[in-house]
């Protein structure tokens, strides 16, 4: 019986054996590979070897430009005196509210050897005292020569005998998609941290509102960063750390730069004008996505749409037309508004530009001089003033003030439209620059007031609070 069972077994085994040569010999199943030999690949793949961060065929090495960089990135302290909100013993019993003094940190560029440094103008805001501490430790006091708030650029300068390191603008035009970059600053006060990333986007805008332009770069920065410098792998300064975009304050892999040629653009401005000159083309438009293609009626997703344009401006003169879209300006093609308002930041007024437009489905060229700003956006309130024109002197009956010529939704039901405002929180404004002055000082711990003119040359008053 047992002899049975085993020659049963050994059958059985041998079967499956001969079964599954014949499967494997004989019977083919229908596998499909997908090679690049084929006309429509559902997957490409690489035949290239991956590769660890910094190497490859050609190895990066970030030590030279780290090394020229950490001795040129300095770290800025902002000691402030601002008054702390309001008491109900201050109110009942009008006592002065204390001056409280506060300490912010960030970081700055060498870019002279004689001790001129660029930062961010949010670094350097309402300061009564500014001290800058090299690589090497030696303190300096700082004085400012000059900021600009749209571009949160500003200038400091620190006395010094030695000829100090420093970093050269590098050309940020050039700068490359996927391209390895240093970010070089004083993060939680850690001084002279470098991380490195890549360029993740060009031309970044943060806000619908102000379509600034910013290089993306995933190199870790975080508070104490702004105003340090971005770098590529030659040490050349291709941007300012700025701004992060996080839900916690922190970094969360998003980093913004203002662009070295702007950078370079405000610094030149202020040092040869004292302030910022600002070629403007003179229009108003907007990205050509595919909402807003759908809305015009045209099938172009690429471009800038120009839904107005200015009275007297460049623009106008040259004879673009609303419902144009730019392609192109100086032969480099623009894809969207904030490509637009990069390019045009390294530009002052009197420049030309040579602008090609997309009209009736034809391309037209048109040579563009750029003009000065002629309105600007208040802080704090949004509202978008202008200086008077002698018709404007002439109607209200003043001789000094701005026309608010634009408010945010919140305001518009409170008719501010064209009015001229006279004084804010008794201080004469004059001319747009007082006034963004001190629309600058609002603050939320207490309120503001100000004087309009209204067209029948009534005053009006108006408080924030």
């Amino acid at each position: 019986m047992k002899r049975i069972a085993s020659l049963f077994l050994v059958s059985l085994f041998a079967g499956a054996i001969t079964l599954g040569a014949y499967k494997m010999f004989f019977e083919k199943e229908n596998y499909k590979w997908v090679t690049t030999a084929q006309e429509n690949p559902i997957i490409n793949t690489s035949n290239l070897p991956t590769s660890p961060r910094g190497a490859g065929i050609n190895e990066v090495d970030f030590t030279l430009a780290a090394e020229k960089t950490v001795n040129s990135v300095v770290h800025v302290k902002n000691l402030t005196l601002s008054k702390g909100p309001t008491s109900l013993s201050d109110f009942f019993y009008g006592f002065e509210r204390q001056q409280v003094p506060q300490v912010g940190t960030g970081s700055g560029v060498i870019i002279s050897p004689d001790g001129y440094i660029v930062t961010n103008n949010h670094v350097i805001a309402n300061s009564s005292q500014l001290q800058v501490t090299l690589n090497n430790n030696k303190n300096y006091d700082a004085k400012v020569i000059g900021a600009d708030e749209d571009y949160d650029i500003a200038l400091l300068k620190i006395d010094t005998e030695e000829s100090l390191p420093y970093l050269a603008f590098g050309d940020s035009d050039n700068a490359k998609i996927g391209e390895w970059v240093l970010a070089v600053g004083n993060p939680f006060n850690l001084t002279s941290t470098v991380t490195a990333g890549i360029v993740s986007a060009k031309a970044r805008s943060l806000s619908p509102q102000k379509p600034q332009s910013f290089i993306q770069t995933d190199a870790a920065v975080n508070p104490g960063n702004s105003g340090g410098a971005l770098v590529n792998t030659n040490g050349d300064l291709i941007g300012i750390n700025t701004a992060i975009t996080s839900q916690t304050g922190s970094y969360v892999g998003y980093a913004f730069a203002v662009p070295s040629n702007i950078a370079k653009k405000v610094v030149e401005d202020i040092m040869e004008f004292g302030n910022v000159q600002k070629g403007l083309l003179g229009i108003k438009g907007g990205d050509l996505n595919p909402e807003a293609a759908t809305e015009l009626g045209i099938d172009d997703l690429e471009g800038v749409y120009i839904s107005e344009v200015t009275e007297e401006s460049g623009a106008a003169n040259a004879g673009l037309m609303k419902g144009d879209i730019i392609k192109q300006v100086d032969n480099q093609s623009v894809h969207k508004f904030s490509e637009l308002t990069g390019y045009l930041s390294a530009k002052r007024p009197g420049d030309v530009v040579k602008v090609m437009v997309e009209r009736d489905g034809e391309n037209i060229i048109k040579d563009v001089t750029l003009t000065k700003q002629t309105s600007i956006l208040l802080p704090a309130t949004g509202f978008t003033v202008k200086n008077l024109s002698k018709e404007d002197k002439k109607k209200f009956g003043v001789s000094k003030g701005v026309k608010i010529i634009d408010v945010p939704e919140a305001y518009g039901r409170y008719g501010l439209k064209n009015k001229v405002i006279i004084e804010v929180d008794g201080n004469e404004v004059t001319n747009m620059d007082d006034a963004k002055k001190y629309f600058g000082e609002i603050t939320r711990y207490g309120r503001t007031s100000f004087t309009m003119i209204n067209e029948n040359g009534e005053k009006e008053h108006m408080i924030l609070q």
